[in-house]
């Protein structure tokens, strides 16, 4: 379909991006990437008056090492992400979640503040961000404030971010020790989003569990953590009985998602399966 008549505008500064957002409100959507946003608008399901480019403003795209954190820019794309040497080093999960996103094509274009702010609930990045405590930095009119993950994703496309704010960076704490990482997804074939996707990062100390983040996605309305998987490995050894008795208690008193991919039960059964698989991983790299 062809989308509904629109002004589009490339911004040169962030402030300047702001300013369109302050002005049009809720008339305006921002453009990065534009893998979630131009599909939305050739359905009309989303129909801006503005449409503000914000994929060529100097110093939004890049990954460095600062302060013990992994600084991601928000325009940088997810193959960035997926051939980062540093990236892989530091926290290797990350690279797997971003080479899991889509194909080639939208990998080199999609980015990771886009991804973020338009939260979808089968997305991969959003559990990547919860598992390692990221902290998404926000810009707007009254100036820049820091959100962690946790607050971050608040419900089904909805989040922290409000209309006139944009994404400008990740933060996310490189950890420390004898750490395991890795990302498990189960596939929906046609768009590559995740029916369910398990983000984790397990830290050992004397041959115990003494640190465990797991994160879902593609569960329920919007990622979170799995705290009874958590509590259930976190001062036990990462052996395969360990894991297999925490895996067992994921999404656990959680509203599970039921749609033509997959029932509840189904999805309840994955959440299982892929807790398993992305903590065996983990331990594995230890």
């Amino acid at each position: 379909m062809i989308p509904n008549k629109f002004d589009y505008q490339k911004a040169t500064t962030v402030e300047e991006a702001i300013e369109y957002l302050v002005e049009y409100g809720d008339e305006a959507k921002l453009l990065a990437g534009g893998h979630s946003l131009l599909p939305a608008m050739k359905l009309r399901l989303n129909n801006p008056v503005k449409l503000v480019d914000i994929n060529r403003i100097p110093g939004l795209k890049y990954i460095r090492e600062e302060n013990a954190m992994l600084c991601l820019g928000a325009a940088t794309t997810h193959y960035d992400i997926e051939s980062s040497e540093l990236v892989k080093s530091k926290i290797p999960m990350l690279c797997q979640v971003a080479a899991s996103i889509g194909d080639l094509q939208v990998r080199n274009m999609g980015t990771i503040g886009g991804s973020l702010a338009h939260a979808d609930p089968a997305a991969d990045w959003p559990a990547g961000m919860l598992a390692t405590e990221a902290i998404i930095v926000i810009q707007g009119p009254e100036g820049t404030k820091n959100v962690p993950a946790k607050d971050f994703f608040m419900g089904l496309y909805t989040t922290a971010l409000a209309e006139n704010e944009i994404i400008t960076e990740i933060r996310i704490p490189i950890p420390e020790g004898n750490i395991g990482t890795a990302y498990a997804k189960c596939v929906q074939p046609a768009s590559r989003f995740a029916l369910v996707g398990c983000a984790t990062i397990i830290s050992k100390n004397n041959g115990l569990c003494d640190r465990v983040k797991l994160a879902f996605t593609g569960v329920s309305v919007n990622a979170f953590c799995d705290e009874a998987v958590e509590h259930a490995l976190t001062g036990h050894a990462p052996d395969v009985d360990n894991i297999t008795i925490a895996a067992e208690k994921a999404a656990i008193n959680v509203d599970v998602l039921s749609d033509h991919f997959a029932s509840e039960n189904y999805r309840r059964h994955l959440a299982k399966v892929y807790a398993k698989k992305a903590l065996m991983e983990a331990a594995n790299n230890l």
